[in-house]
């Protein structure tokens, strides 16, 4: 992977990020209303990662993505953040107000809770946050994925597969 790997000014890992699985880590920077995020996510989602998926949302390409990215943040204050970043990258179609109030029943999240929290300063400020982070760390669209520090250059999915596959041969020797 070595010829792939840009360096980066990227912050660690925090208590707050969103963070799943086991293996080699990769941060991953998304705007959950791209197209070019949702093909590389069905590709990425299960591979034995510790994946962990922070806010890039582009809102002058993409309107509609501090909305979905805040409400992913607010159903992650409820456990449900990979719940709805899984689905809204695997259906863009529905993606308007009626339909977040929608995945918030079906996950079980607490409506009132999640329309409150969605909505604050807090919440805005979290993604800003990741967002800035991500501008300080050379990330100018998306996706955009880090191992070791690193920025990925080409294709994220290839790399990170291969990345996984590295790690299980090592395990197996």
């Amino acid at each position: 992977m070595g010829s792939n790997l840009a360096s980066a000014e990227l912050p660690p890992v925090r208590p707050d990020d969103h963070v799943r699985g086991n293996g080699p880590e990769a941060i991953v920077y998304l705007d959950l209303a791209c197209p070019y995020c949702a093909a590389m996510w069905v590709r990425i989602r299960d591979l034995p990662l510790r994946l962990v998926v922070r806010h890039f949302p582009v809102s002058s390409k993409h309107p509609r993505a501090p909305a979905l990215h805040a409400a992913a943040e607010a159903a992650g204050l409820q456990g449900g953040f990979w719940d709805m970043c899984n689905s809204l990258l695997t259906d863009r179609a529905h993606q308007d107000d009626p339909h977040l109030w929608e995945r918030a029943r079906r996950f079980g999240l607490d409506l009132e809770r999640f329309e409150r929290d969605r909505r604050s300063d807090a919440i805005a400020g979290r993604v800003r946050r990741d967002f800035e982070d991500g501008v300080r760390a050379g990330v100018a669209s998306t996706p955009a994925a880090f191992v070791g520090g690193r920025r990925i250059e080409g294709e994220i999915d290839l790399a990170l597969a291969s990345l996984t596959s590295s790690a299980i041969q090592t395990e197996d020797n």
